[in-house]
């Protein structure tokens, strides 16, 4: 089965695309390359069991096993050793990808408290765009009385686009709410 959001970028966004940028060519039309989602938890130097339960839960909301990630140095001030887990992250292309921004889109960002659009100031000038969430309560897969710990999350969009503007349009036409 197809996902609905690589149906649509095929039939709809890429003729909208070319008119809109007036290219010659479809290959020259951005795409998602992929979809990062990372939990960074400080907290899990004290206590472990929460980087396992943030695992769980971010392996949940994507369908796919989320690794942990370890600190790449030693910081001092944050009695941070090289080695500890830190964090843990989840990579997703293709089918997936397109699955969970559909879900993303369409059920979980609706369910933001006091929500008026995503920032738009979050593209890092080379087409990519980073979205920060205070919580993981707004994904329909997270029960609520099962959390250990409220923890936020980053999502990474990596695309194509050259510009910011052609990577705006691209995540727009997918139906990404940004604020005006």
């Amino acid at each position: 089965m197809v996902p609905r959001l690589k149906e649509k970028y095929s039939k709809e966004i890429i003729p909208a695309m070319m008119k809109e940028f007036s290219y010659k060519n479809i290959m020259e039309v951005p795409k998602v390359q992929k979809i990062v989602l990372n939990v960074g938890l400080g907290e899990a130097i004290q206590n472990i069991k929460l980087l396992d339960a943030a695992q769980k839960e971010l392996s949940m909301i994507t369908g796919q096993k989320a690794i942990v990630t370890k600190a790449k140095k030693s910081i001092a001030a944050f009695k941070l050793r090289q080695g500890v887990p830190i964090g843990c992250k989840v990579t997703l292309r293709g089918n997936m990808m397109y699955e969970f921004l559909d879900r993303l889109i369409s059920a979980a960002l609706p369910r933001i408290r006091d929500f008026k659009g995503i920032p738009s100031k979050s593209f890092d000038g080379r087409g990519n765009y980073a979205l920060g969430l205070k919580e993981q309560f707004i994904f329909p897969e997270i029960e609520y009385d099962k959390v250990e710990m409220v923890h936020g999350l980053d999502v990474v969009f990596c695309t194509t686009a050259k510009t910011d503007k052609e990577s705006k349009a691209l995540l727009r036409y997918f139906g990404m709410p940004f604020k005006n």
